[in-house]
């Protein structure tokens, strides 16, 4: 084919494209019949959460002991101080926890029956702390230094009483010198401002922990002395609480 022929039959093509009327358009769709009473929606909307602050970064800790006995390296307290503070706002935002919230959180109570005296819940906790072979190894009776101190006559009746289990104390102290500062298990029984009588402890409940993987390194033995202590102060501030003899 030559060139001439070529363009003729070009332009011949393009006369007939040009000739030909366009195609009519498919038609819009009508949409589903069956949804014609249904009122339209704009969609679901989601609701708007407060963005988060950036968590915080893990300081290096200092080397830990590793022989019974062995004291870890000082925390400096700035450090301390830095990581709780950038802890602190992703709590509240997440949680609206605050100060009150957070001691109670942290604190096993037991409101004593009523028609029980201050003695009666005492004597109580004395008798099945004995029981179960757990020492009582010392007493404070902070509304008398109220009184004595501060003049103050209003206070209602406040005691806090420490025990020990030394077997325990033991091996919490071999795995960390640091423990010292928990011990010994203190119970608190206390008159709150309607006068009603409760017994609290320090929640010890650490079954929290079979959810992280290898426990934090806890080890076993450890593991079953705290189970065996949390339970005996649970048994202990219950029978308070109940008055039973």
């Amino acid at each position: 084919m030559t060139k001439s022929s070529m363009k003729h039959t070009l332009l011949a093509t393009l006369a007939l494209t040009l000739a030909v009327p366009a195609l009519a358009a498919d038609p819009a769709p009508t949409g589903n019949p069956y949804l014609t009473n249904v009122p339209a929606t704009t969609g679901l909307a989601l609701p708007k959460f407060p963005s988060l602050p950036s968590l915080p970064s893990i300081p290096k800790f200092p080397a830990q002991g590793v022989r019974p006995y062995e004291m870890s390296g000082v925390v400096p307290q700035d450090v301390k101080a830095g990581l709780i503070k950038s802890m602190l706002p992703v709590m509240n935002l997440t949680t609206r926890m605050d100060l009150k919230d957070m001691m109670n959180l942290m604190t096993i109570k037991y409101k004593a029956k009523p028609g029980l005296t201050f003695d009666d819940v005492k004597t109580s906790m004395e008798l099945r702390a004995n029981s179960l072979n757990f020492k009582k190894v010392g007493e404070s009776p902070m509304w008398k230094d109220f009184q004595a101190v501060l003049g103050d006559m209003d206070a209602p009746r406040i005691e806090v009483y420490h025990y020990c289990d030394i077997a325990v104390g033991r091996e919490m102290l071999k795995y960390s010198p640091e423990s010292a500062v928990y011990m010994p298990c203190r119970f608190t029984i206390m008159e709150d401002a309607d006068k009603n009588i409760w017994v609290m402890t320090l929640d010890w409940d650490t079954t929290w922990l079979d959810s992280v993987k290898g426990r934090m390194g806890t080890p076993d033995v450890l593991w079953d002395h705290a189970v065996i202590i949390r339970d005996k102060m649970d048994n202990i501030m219950r029978a308070a609480a109940n008055g039973d003899l």
